[in-house]
């Protein structure tokens, strides 16, 4: 599996079928999505000239691709074991086109695509997802619910100088909850994890940077969180990599705070769920899939509408209604007869 920890891409672990070399090549934040996409064997619109990923076994790709975004931490404690590269210019990315790749080329077999950000509420299923996923928690009071049932990670995790009655700490528990759901359900959809369409896992991690803001980034609950995290998401890859028999790739991205002057604007974690949200900047919503099939079948719609009342009038403005009209016909005879 990779790893990315703040200014370092880390591979600590990669199926044979993806080669990374060793070198210190600085890596663009924004072509992140890009190396997904070439680890999977996929095309990007404009050419990677970056000499850290080298040509695989393209007919042996990996069957699936995790991407874990950490957020306010700089750098995590994974295993010193591996290749790193600086990161530069960390901007905001998603996976979103690797995932519209996976669906069109991929669409009959129904792959696996999850894109999550629990502190969000944020998430994205395609294909067999809806299936395998749908006991999953995603919203925060099912993510709180679930912390406090028998079979959480409450009853196994040392939570040391956290507690379970602060909500700050009850976030950041509630995302490892949210790792250990995900390898577990698709435990039991092992025939998933060997079919020959690639899968796409993609999760945001925030209760690491709200811990920070609570606490303070010296103080041991911090440290305690940061290593606690450390090792669910160690446990995780692990899981995760087993799971598609040794051939899947494990991305952790670690940034400090996103270089970017705008930036999506969402409702805080911890904000009051009666509060709106404001739009300073005046931003439209964003448009779905579904916006350019509606605005075609209306535009048309009209378009004929106008054709055939523009035609109808005309031949009604023209008609001789000595010839064209039964109801002038009719008259007329009856008036030779009488």
């Amino acid at each position: 599996f990779l790893g990315v920890c703040g200014d370092e891409f880390s591979v600590l672990r990669s199926p044979q079928s993806v080669v990374f070399r060793d070198g210190s090549w600085p890596i663009p934040g924004e072509r992140i999505p890009d190396v997904a996409a070439l680890s999977m064997g996929f095309s990007v619109e404009d050419d990677l000239s970056w000499p850290g990923l080298a040509v695989g076994d393209l007919f042996h790709r990996p069957r699936a691709t995790v991407l874990v975004t950490v957020k306010g931490v700089d750098k995590l404690a994974l295993p010193v074991k591996g290749i790193s590269y600086p990161i530069e210019n960390a901007v905001p990315f998603s996976l979103d086109s690797v995932a519209n790749a996976i669906h069109t080329l991929f669409s009959e077999e129904t792959p696996v695509v999850l894109q999550l950000a629990p502190s969000e509420e944020r998430v994205y299923m395609v294909g067999k997802a809806n299936s395998v996923f749908e006991d999953l928690s995603v919203t925060l009071r099912q993510l709180r619910n679930r912390l406090f049932q028998d079979n959480s990670i409450l009853s196994s995790l040392p939570l040391n100088s956290l507690s379970r009655n602060n909500e700050v700490d009850l976030l950041f528990l509630s995302e490892l909850q949210v790792l250990h759901d995900i390898a577990s359900l698709l435990s039991r959809h092992k025939h998933l994890a060997k079919d020959h369409s690639p899968d796409l896992y993609s999760l945001e991690l925030a209760g690491l940077e709200e811990v920070g803001k609570r606490y303070g980034e010296d103080s041991q609950q911090f440290k305690d969180a940061s290593q606690i995290l450390v090792d669910s998401l160690q446990k995780f890859a692990d899981e995760m990599f087993n799971l598609y028999s040794g051939n899947a790739v494990v991305e952790v991205v670690a940034v400090k705070a996103f270089n970017s002057p705008l930036t999506r604007k969402s409702r805080s974690i911890l904000q009051s769920s009666e509060s709106k949200t404001e739009n300073p900047y005046n931003l439209a919503y964003p448009y779905n899939y579904n916006y350019s099939v509606i605005f075609n079948i209306i535009l048309w719609m009209m378009i004929g509408l106008a054709l055939a009342v523009i035609v109808i009038s005309y031949n009604l403005w023209n008609m001789d209604p000595g010839y064209d009209s039964i109801i002038y016909r009719m008259t007329n005879q009856k008036i030779r007869m009488d």
